[in-house]
């Protein structure tokens, strides 16, 4: 699992490429922490186009950080889901809390 990080002005996106388990969740979640507070990111999108595969420790690390960054009366989205990982979002319910775009440019107009 690789983590990359790229500002827009407060907006943070983060892409992650491979698979997001729980052998990867710990690990990321704090990537993504120290990213946010090292940045002062007020909003996240994260870019899943290169994520191949995600579990429900994927989803507590993504709605974990969509917590913390609403504290900072911030907003989050996802990007770029695919078949397989849009069917886990749904089965979650997560896209009722962080809404999906099929685009970065759509997520960067809404935010």
């Amino acid at each position: 699992m690789e983590v990359t990080f790229k500002k827009e002005g407060r907006i943070l996106i983060i892409t992650m490429v491979g698979e997001l388990d729980h052998h990867a969740a710990n690990v990321i979640r704090d990537k993504i922490d120290r990213e946010i507070t090292k940045t002062s990111a007020k909003n996240l999108i994260f870019d899943l186009k290169q994520l191949t595969f995600m579990d429900s420790s994927g989803i507590g690390v993504m709605l974990g950080r969509y917590k913390l960054i609403q504290k900072l009366d911030g907003k989050a989205c996802l990007v770029h889901l695919s078949p397989q990982v849009s069917r886990i979002v749904n089965l979650s319910g997560m896209h009722k809390i962080i809404p999906a775009y099929n685009n970065l440019h759509q997520a960067l107009e809404k935010m």
